[in-house]
């Protein structure tokens, strides 16, 4: 059985998939590549990010047996400075799929070099004042609004404008807190570095626990503190503004489904590339 031949319901039974969605509880939450949207309806939940994860999934286990080559042969510009996705010199797209903000995206199969304060903020920024993902905050608050999702908010354009606020509250203060604020302060590197070569199980695994592990400015590996330091204050900073979703049950549900909605980030970025190459090569075969 080939890549393009697995359907939907054998997507879902994988383990890895399973955990994916079993980890993202009820709310709205929006992070970093794109909104993500909890709801009862597992559709709604799938719609985009989990979209793009099957697809992933389903290139690489077609390409699970075949390495993926580097993408790009340093990270340093000649100045002398760390290359990030969008500058010169990069091979790194800054968008996945023309829409989802790719900029803390990183080759790890090449010498680590660190990146500076101002890079972290950089990176947070360009996440954040990324417009597709104020265009989708816009498109799943719609939807949270149709469902009824936090009916504090009520309906009717101020409910709708509430929802949306708080949308785009939880995605940018969650860019800024773990990319730049908690990265800076502890030293750590926010950056996703791709595992490129290997397994499609391994890579997916990877990419998994990268909510876990990171990097820290000298290289090394240790604990993702950022990670659950900012989304756990992000998600403390809900409490103000889910009136109705306030207290220490409420704001864990928040955490774990931010983390949930980064961990699938992770997997887009670990098999874009390959997705990437596998539409174009198609795409050449076709044309001929």
């Amino acid at each position: 059985m080939n890549a393009y031949q697995l359907n939907k319901d054998q997507i879902l039974n994988i383990p890895a998939v399973k955990k994916c969605v079993t980890i993202i509880l009820y709310g709205t939450s929006a992070k970093d590549n794109g909104v993500l949207l909890i709801s009862k309806n597992v559709t709604a939940v799938l719609l985009v990010p989990g979209f793009f994860l099957m697809q992933g999934l389903l290139l690489a286990q077609g390409a699970s047996e075949q390495p993926a080559s580097p993408e790009s042969p340093t990270a340093v510009a000649p100045d002398g400075h760390t290359l990030l996705p969008g500058e010169p010199g990069s091979t790194q797209d800054k968008r996945i799929f023309g829409v989802l903000p790719n900029y803390r995206t990183a080759d790890g199969t090449i010498p680590f070099s660190p990146i500076t304060t101002k890079q972290k903020y950089t990176i947070a920024a360009k996440d954040t004042f990324n417009y597709p993902s104020y265009v989708i905050a816009a498109m799943f608050s719609a939807i949270s609004q149709a469902n009824n999702t936090n009916p504090e908010f009520g309906q009717g354009t101020e409910g709708y404008l509430k929802r949306y606020a708080s949308a785009v509250a939880d995605q940018d203060l969650g860019n800024f807190m773990t990319e730049a604020i908690f990265p800076s302060l502890l030293h750590e590197d926010p950056r996703y570095f791709r595992k490129v070569n290997g397994s499609a199980k391994s890579r997916l695994a990877y990419s998994l626990d990268r909510v876990l592990v990171t990097r820290t400015d000298s290289g090394s590996s240790r604990f993702n503190f950022s990670e659950w330091l900012g989304n756990g204050t992000v998600a403390s900073i809900g409490n103000v503004y889910y009136r109705d979703e306030r207290g220490f049950g409420s704001t864990m549900q928040r955490l774990f489904s931010q983390v949930g909605t980064d961990a699938i980030s992770n997997v887009l970025k670990e098999f874009w590339p390959d997705f990437k190459k596998r539409i174009h090569k198609q795409t050449s075969v076709n044309s001929d």
